[in-house]
């Protein structure tokens, strides 16, 4: 019965509008609505699943849970990345 891995189509445009969407929601979150940094995670974790389950694989519920994830993993690492990035600067900087 579970022996099966569930099929994904995706492509490489889920890529280009998918993420963007899901940096947009976090970034709004926390500069529209003041949220802590410690909840972005979880936000962009919901919303990535929604939109992944919901819009991007309709109809597949296996494929629009494992691609959210994804979603959400990809916006959350960009958000760090330059966080991290713009810190090492300033330290080396000054």
């Amino acid at each position: 019965m579970f022996t099966e891995y569930p099929i994904v189509h995706t492509n490489i445009w889920d890529a280009f509008w998918a993420v963007p969407v899901v940096l947009v929601i976090v970034l709004a979150a926390k500069w529209l609505f003041g949220v802590k940094s410690s909840w972005l995670s979880s936000i962009a974790t919901v919303s990535a699943l929604l939109l992944s389950v919901f819009v991007s694989h309709r109809g597949n519920l296996a494929a629009g849970i494992f691609m959210g994830f994804f979603y959400s993993g990809a916006a959350i690492g960009i958000i760090y990345s330059i966080k991290q990035s713009y810190l090492a600067i300033v330290q080396v900087s000054f």
